[in-house]
Parts: structure tokens; C-alpha cells; sequence
């Protein structure tokens, strides 16, 4: 494996630098920092953290490699077998957090893993996916990002986009409050049903189509006027972000149980927040339609394929 992984860690690291370099040509003010960082346990990463910009409020664009003698229970909870082995995870992992709520959160990730035993094959698989969470939602930008996602699936299938889009929908799921998280795009997990080389390619396709996908709606949406009304808005439904990262998200509970870094971990929570007692948007107003209209489980390009 260790060709392999050399490859994969290769284009996480220029993955990183070309999204970095992308989201502040974009935002044009403000600039990633960078953490480099030590895993105690084995590994490491370069943690990238953006704030306070022209566009993005807060946003990380984190790589990680890390490494153990015994997969964490959130790794091999669907894969009982695999308990114990030693393991390598490889990953790139973001979110962008932008200040104007009508500007939407988007989120990032492709990763590698590979189980390892002495005398025995390694067993590895890829995951990731992209979904987008509006506030202020548009048709527009639904679509297109749905369109993106599917096109980014196309070499390897016809059944790839309808599967992963799907499994994105079942996955970003607030079971508590019955509603997706934001409408989706792409998710998938334990993906080595193809040889190597072609699951490497499609994850490349999809890390590679993300800039691609939310870059233009930023663009369209950075400079719309908006107020107090809005930011109360956006920071109730931030909750929602907060509540499926710490109680759902596989890649938060594998961090914390794998003993990473936990300013690492949990840069994807928005820098405000708040929670009201039974809130509720008023019925009729745009901020009702985000949940009536846009937060359903629905066939985005059904009538434009």
C-alpha cells in the first residue's frame, strides 16, 4: 500500500492548496492561516483556517494523515470484522461558513482509509462527498449544484449520481428533528466495489468538482443586501449544523475517538450560533419556505436532466 497511499496523499496536499488558494481569490480579503500539527498517536495535518473575510465569516480547508494500532469504534462499527487491525486515514476535510446568509454553508470532504494486519491484505476504501446548507435558498443554485455533482459522477455510471445523491439525503439527516440538513449532493462511504486506480479517480473527480460547484453561487450571492432579520435566521438554523456535527457526523466522532486534534476536529461549528425555545419562522415568509420548500428529499434535476 504504501505506493498507494503516497499517491493519495499527494493530491490531498495539492487538493488542499488549490481550494485554499481559490476560496480567498474569492473572498479577496482575508487569508488562511495555517497549523501544522502532531498526532501523538501517529500523523499529523495542516490545519487552514480563514475568518473574518469580505465573504467568508469563518471557513477550514484541513489535510490530515493519521495513524494507529487499532481502527476507532466509529471506523469499524459498520465493519465489525476489521476491529483491532492497525490503520492509515488520509483525508481533506472543509467548511466554509460565509457571513452573508444568503450565501450558502458548504462542506467538503474526501478521504482514504486502509485497515492493515500482519500476514493478511490490507483492506482499504475511500470515501467523501459535497452538500450544500442554504438559509436563503435558490432554485438556481440548487440545480447547479446538483448538476455539478451528477456530471462529476457520469464516467463511472449512470447509477453513481442517483445512488451517492441519495445516501447524501439518508445520511445528512437530523433524525431528532426530522429534516435533512441542507439538499444535499453527494456522500459516500466504503467505496472499493471498483479497482483502485478507478475509485482514486472518482474521488479526484469529486474533490476536484467542489470549487466548481460553489464557487459560482458565492459569486452570485456575496453582495445581496441583508440584515438583522437574516443574521437571527441564519444563526437559528446554524443550530441544525451544530446539533448533526456533534450527535451524527462519523468524521467528528472518528477525530475525537482516534485522539485528534480537537481545534482541528471541530473548526467545521460556525463562530455564532443560537438556540430559541420552540422557534419557529412565521408561516408564508422566506424564512418558512426554506423548510416548506428547499429542505425535502427531492429530485433536483427531475425536470432538467
Amino acid at each position: 500500500m504504501t505506493d498507494r497511499i503516497a499517491a493519495v496523499k499527494a493530491y490531498l496536499l495539492d487538493l488542499q492548496d488549490r481550494i485554499c488558494a481559490a476560496l480567498e481569490a474569492e473572498d479577496g480579503r482575508a487569508r488562511f492561516r495555517e497549523d501544522a500539527w502532531q498526532r501523538p498517536g501517529g500523523g499529523g495535518g495542516r490545519t487552514r483556517v480563514i475568518e473574518n473575510g469580505a465573504v467568508i465569516e469563518k471557513g477550514g480547508v484541513n489535510f490530515s494523515h493519521v495513524f494507529g494500532d487499532a481502527l476507532p469504534p466509529s471506523a469499524s462499527a459498520h465493519r465489525p470484522e476489521l476491529a483491532g487491525r492497525s490503520f492509515q486515514a488520509l483525508g481533506v476535510s472543509l467548511v466554509i461558513h460565509p457571513e452573508n446568509p444568503y450565501v450558502p454553508t458548504s462542506h467538503a470532504n474526501v478521504r482514504f482509509f486502509s485497515a492493515e494486519k500482519e500476514g493478511e491484505d490490507a483492506v482499504w476504501w475511500f470515501g467523501g462527498g459535497f452538500d450544500l446548507t442554504p438559509y436563503y435558498a435558490s432554485e438556481e443554485d440548487c440545480i447547479e449544484w446538483h448538476r455539478i455533482a451528477r456530471a462529476a459522477c457520469a464516467p463511472f455510471g449512470a447509477d453513481v449520481y442517483p445512488r451517492y445523491k441519495e445516501w447524501c439525503d439518508r445520511y445528512f439527516h437530523l433524525k431528532h428533528r426530522g429534516e435533512p440538513r441542507g439538499i444535499g449532493g453527494l456522500f459516500f462511504d466504503d467505496l472499493n466495489e471498483w479497482d483502485f486506480d478507478t475509485c482514486f479517480a472518482f474521488i479526484r473527480a469529486v474533490g476536484d468538482a467542489y470549487v466548481e460547484a460553489y464557487l459560482p453561487i458565492v459569486r452570485r450571492r456575496k453582495a445581496t443586501p441583508f440584515g438583522e432579520r437574516e443574521r437571527e435566521f441564519q444563526s437559528f438554523r446554524r443550530g441544525r449544523y451544530v446539533e448533526f456535527n456533534l450527535v451524527f457526523d462519523r468524521g467528528t466522532l472518528f477525530g475525537l475517538q482516534s485522539g485528534g486534534r480537537t481545534e482541528s476536529i471541530l473548526m467545521s461549528l460556525p463562530p455564532l450560533v443560537r438556540w430559541g425555545y420552540d422557534w419557529q419562522p412565521e408561516p408564508g415568509t422566506p424564512e418558512a419556505r426554506l423548510t416548506d420548500y428547499f429542505l425535502k428529499d427531492r429530485d433536483w434535476l427531475g425536470e432538467n436532466a
